[in-house]
This record gives structure tokens, sequence and C-alpha cells, in this order.
């Protein structure tokens, strides 16, 4: 018997790609599934257009793609949780490719390497790519590890287990499951899926500041010290220059300027906040 698949989408903001997520959901050749949308307090039509499929759409004040996905998960009737993001799209076998090794038994949770890049000729989103040291076409390199601390998928007892994802509303929350369970997702073979990258400058600094809440840059008072100096200006002209040129890419030099310059601002405000209190 088939086993119910809940898939959770946090969404905020999405109206450009809510769309093409959900019709790429409904295709897939894995058909037992219940989609769940969290709005997370969205300014555009986002919540529009997805109520215009037949899912399961919630809405919550802005709190942050962790609340949201708890949200979601406290909704659900499935017995395995995927988690997905609004600007995704999928292979017909995502799902059915993505879920078979914990169908089998064979892990409690899984992960896919095979995560491309959805708008690889937008200038912007190759800029983040070079940025993040990403090959030009995918967003996880071939050859990264067989395990990852970020769950896509998982059974719903062991997400409950630990009650769900941190809702400090910090970049790696999505990693805090790995951490509550002390357990990693396994590589899914196949799971092939599609990610954009940021395709505006609004949408690179948007997402400046989201990334700096990383607490590998941010995580304690030495990390952010460290962070100030790496992404001040002096070393953001010295690599935007030299990727630009490594790359054949001279818009790289604007984007990282513009870049840095967020994340090293909202460091410093998430620093002086932690002086004052």
């Amino acid at each position: 018997m088939a086993k119910l698949i809940s898939i959770i989408i946090p969404m905020f903001n999405e109206e450009g790609h809510i769309e093409d997520c959900l019709q790429s959901l409904k295709k897939q050749s894995y058909k037992d599934l219940e989609i769940i949308v969290v709005d997370d307090g969205s300014a555009d039509n986002s919540i529009e257009i997805a109520k215009k499929f037949d899912v399961k759409v919630l809405a919550q004040n802005h709190k942050g793609p962790g609340t949201a996905r708890n949200l979601g998960a406290s909704h659900s009737k499935g017995d395995i949780l995927v988690f997905v993001d609004s600007d995704m799209t999928f292979a017909t076998n995502f799902i059915k490719d993505l879920t078979k090794p914990i169908i089998l038994g064979h892990t409690i949770g899984t992960f896919s390497k095979n995560e491309f890049l959805a708008n690889p000729n937008n200038i912007w989103a190759l800029c983040w790519s070079i940025n993040r040291n990403w090959p030009k076409d995918r967003l996880i390199p071939k050859n990264s590890p067989d395990i990852s601390p970020v769950f896509r998928a998982i059974l719903k007892n062991e997400f409950n287990k630990v009650k769900g994802f941190d809702t400090t509303g910090e970049y790696t929350d999505d990693w805090s499951l790995s951490r509550k369970l002390n357990a990693k997702a396994i590589s899914a073979r196949g799971a092939v899926y599609y990610h954009s990258n940021p395709s505006t400058l609004k949408e690179v600094t948007s997402q400046a500041k989201w990334f700096s809440t990383n607490m590998f840059i941010s995580g304690n008072i030495l990390r952010k010290i460290k962070s100030l100096i790496s992404y001040s200006l002096p070393f953001s002209i010295s690599i935007g220059f030299y990727k630009s040129i490594v790359n054949k890419t001279w818009q790289f030099v604007i984007f990282k300027l513009i870049f840095d310059t967020y994340v090293w601002i909202s460091i410093l405000k998430s620093f002086n906040r932690v002086m004052h209190n």
C-alpha cells in the first residue's frame, strides 16, 4: 500500500515562481500526495495564485521558513514529509526517487544532490553561483558527500520526536533537524529538481540579508568580527575583480560589491544588537 506523502512549501513573495512549482508537483508520477503551501506573510499575489490549485493553503504573519514548515507539518496527514521551496520545480519522478530509500526502510530521511540551476541564463543568478563557488549549472557539486545535514524528506514520526525545525529565523534553520536528531540525510539517487538563484539585484539584496544570519557568519561574536573583515570593501573589490576575470563575467564585480555590502551591514546591525543587550 502506498504511503501518503505530505509536501510542505513555505512561501514568501513568490508570485513569479509558485505557479511553476505547483504545476510540476501536480505532474509527479507518485500520486498519493498531499500538498500544503504555507504563506509567510506575502505582500504580493502569491497566496491568490496558490489558491488556484487543488492544494491546502495556510497563512501566517512573516515569521520565517522554519515556523512556516512547522505549521505545515502540524496540518499534514502523511507518513513522510517532504520540504521544498516555492522557487523550485521538479522532474516527474522527483518525489518517487526522493522517498524510495525511506519507503524501503533504509533511512529516516533523504536529500538529493541532483539540484540544478533553474535560471542559468540570468546574469545575477550566474553571479550567485560564482560567489558560492558552485558549478554554473548545479547548486550541489557532483562530488559532494552522500550525506547532508539538510533533510529534503523525512519520516513524520522522526520529525515529531524533536518537535520540528528551530524557529530562530536563521539561514541554517533547515539544519536544525539534523542537530536535534543527531542524524543526517542520505543521498537519494535520481530525484532531479531545479532551483532558481536570485535573478534581480533586489532579490540579491534580500537574500544577502537572509544569508547574513548563517551561523557560520554571525553565530557568535568572534564570527561576527571575522565576517566584518572578510566582507569589508577591500576584500569585496579584490575578490570581485579576480572572480570576474576568471569567470569572464564583468557583472560579478557589481554583484560582489552589492552582496557583500548588505551582508556587512546586516552583520554590523546584529553585532550592535548583541552589544546593547
